[in-house]
Order: C-alpha cells, then sequence, then structure tokens
C-alpha cells in the first residue's frame, strides 16, 4: 500500500481538569525529522513521546505540538505560617519596638516561607497523555492512507502513459532502419573505388548502434517492477526512487539512439511523465 509522507492528525482529552490537546503534521523526508514543542509539565516524557512518534511515523519532517489548558482554578501556593511566626519572633528579639507588620513584610521574604505546592507528573496522568499522542497518530495515519491513495492513482496513471508512449516507438522503428539504409546505400552509389564490405561492415555497426532493442527491454522490466513494489511492498518510498532512476536512464538513452523525429516526440512525452513519478515518489513513505 501506497502511504503519503504529507499528513495531519489532531486528538485532545481532559484529565483532572487538564484539557490537553496534540496536533501533528508532516512534510516529505529523507529520514525522520522531528521538531517537538512540549509543556514544561511533560518535559520529563518527552525522549518517550519522540519514541512513539518515531517507531510509528518512520520518515518525514515532522511536526509535533502538545497543549495544556488548565480548565479548573487551582491553588498550588503554600504559605508556612509556623515558618514566618518563627522568623518574626526571632525579629521581635533584634527590634523588640517594631511593628508587627513590618515583621511580617520581611519574614515572607525570607527562604521557604512561601512556596508552591509540589504537583509531580503521576504514571495515571503519563497514561492519558501517551494515550492521547497515539490517538493524533491513528488520524494522522488516517489521513497518509487517504493521500496515498490518490498518490497510487497518479503514479499508475504515469506508468502506464510511459508503456503506450513505449509502445508507439514500435511503428517507427523499422522506419527508421529502412531510411538510414536507403541514405547509406545511396551515397555508396555516388562514390567510385569504394570497398563495399568495409562500406557495409561501417553500416552494420551503426545500425547496430541505433538499435534501441534492448533499453524497450529493460524500461518495460522496470515499468513492471515498479508497479509491483509499489503494490505489493510497505513503505517502498526509497525504493520506487531507486527504480524511476533506472526507468530514467532507459528513457534518455532511448532517446540518445533515436535518430527519428517521432520517437523523440514520444521520448519528450516519456520524460514528462517520469518527472511528475519522480515528484510524486519523493512524496511517497
Amino acid at each position: 500500500m501506497i502511504l503519503s509522507m504529507t499528513g495531519f492528525g489532531r486528538a485532545e482529552d481532559v484529565f483532572e481538569g487538564k484539557k490537553i490537546s496534540i496536533d501533528i503534521k508532516s512534510l516529505n523526508s529523507k529520514s525522520f525529522d522531528l521538531n517537538i514543542k512540549v509543556p514544561l509539565r511533560y518535559k520529563e516524557k518527552e525522549f518517550e513521546i519522540r519514541k512513539i512518534l518515531n517507531d510509528r511515523i518512520i520518515r518525514g519532517k515532522v511536526d509535533c505540538y502538545i497543549n495544556l489548558e488548565n480548565l479548573e482554578e487551582t491553588n498550588d501556593v503554600k504559605i508556612n505560617k509556623n515558618l514566618i511566626d518563627s522568623y518574626m519572633k526571632e525579629l521581635r528579639t533584634i527590634a523588640p519596638d517594631g511593628p508587627d507588620f513590618e515583621y511580617l513584610k520581611m519574614a515572607v521574604r525570607f527562604p521557604d516561607a512561601i512556596t508552591s505546592r509540589p504537583d509531580e507528573l503521576t504514571e495515571e496522568e503519563w497514561e492519558a497523555l501517551s494515550k492521547i499522542v497515539n490517538n493524533a497518530v491513528d488520524r494522522f495515519e488516517e489521513f497518509r492512507k487517504t493521500e496515498g491513495k490518490t498518490l497510487h492513482i497518479e503514479l499508475e496513471k504515469n506508468i502506464q502513459n510511459i508503456e503506450q508512449y513505449l509502445s508507439e516507438v514500435i511503428p517507427f522503428e523499422e522506419e527508421r532502419l529502412v531510411s538510414v539504409r536507403e541514405r547509406y546505400q545511396k551515397t555508396l552509389k555516388e562514390f567510385e573505388n569504394v570497398d563495399e564490405t568495409r562500406f557495409y561492415q561501417e553500416m552494420a555497426y551503426f545500425t547496430e548502434k541505433l538499435d534501441i532493442s534492448e533499453e524497450k527491454v529493460r524500461l518495460t522490466q522496470h515499468l513492471k517492477y515498479y508497479l509491483d513494489v509499489m503494490n505489493n511492498e510497505d513503505f517502498n518510498g526509497k525504493k520506487l526512487g531507486f527504480i524511476s532512476q533506472e526507468i530514467g536512464r532507459e528513457i534518455n538513452t532511448l532517446g540518445s539512439k533515436a535518430n527519428h523525429a517521432d520517437i523523440q516526440k514520444l521520448v519528450v512525452m516519456m520524460k514528462d511523465d517520469l518527472e511528475k513519478i519522480k515528484e510524486q515518489t519523493l512524496n511517497v513513505l
């Protein structure tokens, strides 16, 4: 199955008054390239989140944004009254006639007078977070499959176009060789004292150089192989890219040997479809 490297997925849920939302999007890339933004609260789990994304997304330039929103008012501040009283008593021993309000203003500035309640990430919250991450990746994969179906149709169409153009080369192939042979024979008659054996040897050599039979066979095989890999192998983008390069080599060789205007036109149309194949293959996972 063809999967696109382009994708988008979003998932969100609420855990203990916290709304967690995750957005994942990607473009094509030769490897897995992840840009991730994690709230400070979940920083300790960034490595685990990266592993989930790497294992499931595999390849692409990926952006992942995790947002956290508190839906309930919380009071995370703790005033250490006993400690503040101790500070004030010590201040009175130094300056017994001072007003209590001044002592209080000084005491609250001392260490640990006012602290934040620790709010550690629990295992339950991590399980909820990882579930949301996986849900976002599930939707992301659905998007990839939908895009992949469109890619599959376009790639198959372009491969079939090249096959059709290749079949149209055949009628011109014999016509081209006949034309070359007649031109050489006419040239032979215009000169005297020509070594006919050597002349026909040269003509045979030149005709052999124009022969495109091997290129046609190899090109046909490469086109078939491309379709086989596309239809039967998973995560086949890189392999399809290599095959498209081989298709390009055979088309270029065919064009350089053509020596015929109509064949050259067909080669140009093959190259046009091949460029579309190469561009689309870059987006195949």
